[in-house]
């Protein structure tokens, strides 16, 4: 086992190397540059239609369950864990390059969003199907169907003994058994059941659910981390001066904190970053591709806001926490790191709520990649092989309480480096595509608002 974990650490440094984070800021710099910095000029507008959103056009679900599907699978152990890992290995900076990796995101985000309504399709069972395998054939032509091919395997690969099992397992069994004592196993059979109960009913019965548990989760988590940051407020400027220096400078050695170079702070925070929000991962589009509505734009800015909401709002709480607290400089577990953090304020209370909060996170990343996984096997086999993935799925999910930690998160980036190389392609193939489509929504904009303004001037 041994062997095993040193040999795929290497595969994971080789996968997450300078080529594909060169070529995830580079896509997501581009599409900036193309769109006009749209995450900023046009992130008030795009907030907005989360709720005002007509969602006219087909679609199986309204644009606010395709978000909230989306943020089921984002908004995960790597808001919780996933920092406070970047953190103990790259050091404060790294949440710097999170956030770089975050902001380009965003644009990366609604160009993705932006191809999957425009180049989705409708399965034999009358259910909306879409994401980068769809984009890459139907925008790039029928001679790049193997990469087609090769982003929904990935994607399978991911949904199974990534993102979308192991990884997420792993957080519920340990958070639950230190609170409860109750052991791995069980829990691991006790959620899969769960899973098994949810996902029969398809992307309408993970929408409903992902529809209230989100933000729920989500508000009871920024509140906590509110919390923790006003009663430390002092230490905020300090904390920013650590994050912005450790960023470009490293970081040395401090109590239990082994101390960190900067080339450690950038890749553990962009690739940390992607494992949160996905960012150019390719699988919010997925989601995306389901929602109603007639104008891929208006979905790509939709999508868009879970970036923001996952990676800008809910890791920067995250982070900040940890660095005020000081809790990041300590040795040991990822979760306990920021278990700790939380304590510091409300004591044993503390790691219990945050306890929860990482389970319904984690919880609800399962869900969202049960429906990531399936798109990708009605992409390569058809309907007929939705079936025996869910019950594959619900076994896998089954076993995540029996490996260990330092494996799971390994394997989960390893198979995340897969899929990102086909999707980011696609982006930069068809961002034209991208381009057309934002101005023809936006021109469609205007035009209606003149509309609606002749017609109050005659009235």
């Amino acid at each position: 086992m041994e062997q095993l974990t040193v040999f795929l650490g290497k595969v994971n440094d080789f996968a997450w190397g300078w080529p594909l984070l060169t070529l995830l800021l580079g896509t997501g710099l581009l599409l900036t540059i193309r769109l006009g910095l749209i995450q900023i000029i046009k992130l008030p507008k795009a907030l907005k239609l989360i709720f005002t959103a007509k969602n006219y056009g087909d679609g199986d679900i309204n644009s606010f369950g395709a978000l909230c599907t989306a943020l089921a699978a984002t908004v995960g152990t790597g808001n919780i864990v996933g920092v406070a890992t970047a953190i103990a290995a790259g050091g404060p900076g790294a949440l710097f390059w999170m956030w770089t990796a975050a902001f380009v995101g965003m644009a990366t985000k609604y160009a993705e969003g932006v191809l999957a309504i425009k180049y989705r399709k409708v399965d034999e069972n009358g259910q909306m199907s879409g994401g980068p395998m769809y984009y890459i054939l139907n925008g790039m032509g029928e001679k790049w169907r193997p990469l087609a091919i090769f982003f929904a395997f990935s994607g399978v690969l991911v949904a199974l003994l990534g993102i979308g099992t192991f990884s997420q397992v792993n957080s519920i069994t340990s958070s639950i058994n230190n609170l409860t004592g109750i052991p791995p196993q069980v829990i691991s059979i006790i959620v899969a059941s769960l899973v098994g109960i949810i996902i029969i009913g398809g992307i309408k019965s993970i929408s409903k659910v992902s529809s209230k548990v989100v933000p729920f989760m989500a508000m009871i988590y920024i509140l906590a981390c509110g919390i923790i940051l006003a009663i430390n407020f002092k230490a905020i400027p300090t904390a920013f001066a650590t994050i912005l220096s450790s960023a470009f400078t490293g970081h040395a050695a401090l109590g239990g904190f082994a101390g960190a170079i900067m080339k450690d702070a950038i890749s553990k925070g962009v690739a940390r970053g992607v494992f949160s929000n996905e960012s150019g991962l390719g699988s919010a589009p997925i989601a995306a591709a389901a929602a109603k509505t007639q104008w891929p734009a208006e979905q790509g800015l939709i999508s868009m806001t879970g970036t923001f909401i996952d990676s800008i709002i809910i890791c920067t709480l995250t982070g900040l926490t940890l660095v005020i607290t000081g809790v990041w400089s300590m040795s040991g577990d990822a979760a306990l790191m920021t278990q700790s953090a939380f304590s510091t304020v409300f004591g044993n209370f503390g790691a219990a709520a945050l306890s929860i909060c990482l389970v319904l996170f984690a919880f609800t990343t399962i869900l969202g990649w049960n429906y990531y996984g399936e798109r990708c096997i009605e992409f390569l086999f058809g309907v007929k092989g939705i079936t025996p993935y869910r019950i594959l799925f619900i076994c896998m999910v089954a076993l995540g309480g029996f490996l260990k930690v330092s494996l799971v998160w390994t394997i989960a980036d390893i198979v995340n480096a897969l899929m990102a190389f086909p999707n980011l392609i696609a982006l930069l193939a068809l961002s034209g595509v991208v381009v057309s489509e934002t101005k023809k929504y936006f021109e469609h904009l205007k035009s209606e608002e003149l509309t609606s303004n002749k017609d109050k001037s005659l009235s």
